[in-house]
């Protein structure tokens, strides 16, 4: 009997860990997850803006749960993924989006430290989050890890658009996002034998409350769609990717970034 479109994207009883669930695109995940049904568990090293973003949400009926971790340190991760485990006896979908920019310097300059800790954040943690999931769900064959890449995956920065107020992401972040992609396609290859999807998602240009207003303006002229990116405009790709409605896509990349990678 074939499922109906609402039963596919149905996550009714499902698990989902959420890692940089304290951010404005870990929220919107956690929001989709959710609504479709999901109980989540969102985490990051700062633990008490995870619980505060927790609470608001359950003030909305969702089923949210928070908690400190650093997706750097494998026994934190670990220990996220067992009490999911302890308290479920599930783990169904795990979006990796834990991650930053930490540049505050440029080549010919830039400052090994920062690059180090780029690396870590984004791909270590990546790499740490994916395979703890992986373990919880291979017994069962079945589950989704979705992973945060960028169009900085693909594309270098155009430095000419910026002006020299706005903190731009430099070489390490799009070393690092290069790295999420192709580990990925990677990870998508070492557990399609049990049923795991792997895929990325890869945002465009999503400012923050504070950004810069004239830089944010040069983002949107240059975007196909005439807009910047809101947060919510990742949340039908998450439920695709989470949902069984895309059981058969894994090792993808899908792009939402408005066009701006297509010129």
């Amino acid at each position: 009997m074939t499922n109906s479109i609402q039963q596919l994207f149905d996550l009714t009883g499902r698990t989902a860990i959420v890692t940089g669930g304290g951010t404005h695109l870990g929220t919107a995940f956690t929001e989709a997850l959710c609504d479709l049904g999901a109980k989540v568990y969102i985490a990051s090293r700062r633990a008490e803006l995870c619980e505060e973003v927790a609470e608001r949400l359950r003030g909305k009926g969702m089923d949210v749960t928070a908690m400190g971790c650093d997706v750097t340190v494998e026994s934190e991760v670990d220990d996220l993924v067992d009490r999911v485990m302890n308290e479920n006896d599930r783990l169904d979908i795990a979006i990796c989006n834990a991650g930053g920019s930490f540049t505050t310097s440029y080549p010919p300059n830039g400052d090994i430290d920062e690059f180090k800790r780029t690396l870590d954040v984004n791909l270590t943690g990546t790499y740490i989050t994916s395979q703890s999931a992986g373990r919880a769900m291979i017994p069962v064959k079945r589950g989704s890890i979705i992973t945060l890449g960028s169009i900085a995956a693909t594309l270098a920065m155009d430095t000419r658009i910026y002006n020299s107020e706005f903190k731009r992401s430099g070489p390490p972040y799009i070393a690092a996002k290069g790295g999420v992609l192709n580990l990925t396609r990677a990870m998508a290859a070492e557990f399609g034998e049990y049923g795991i999807t792997v895929n990325c998602i890869s945002p465009g240009q999503i400012p923050r409350i504070d950004s810069d207003a004239n830089q944010v303006e040069t983002f949107r002229k240059m975007i196909p769609l005439q807009r910047t990116g809101l947060s919510q405009d990742l949340k039908g790709t998450a439920a695709l990717l989470a949902s069984d409605a895309g059981a058969w896509i894994t090792g993808q990349e899908f792009r939402v970034d408005g066009g701006w990678s297509i010129w």
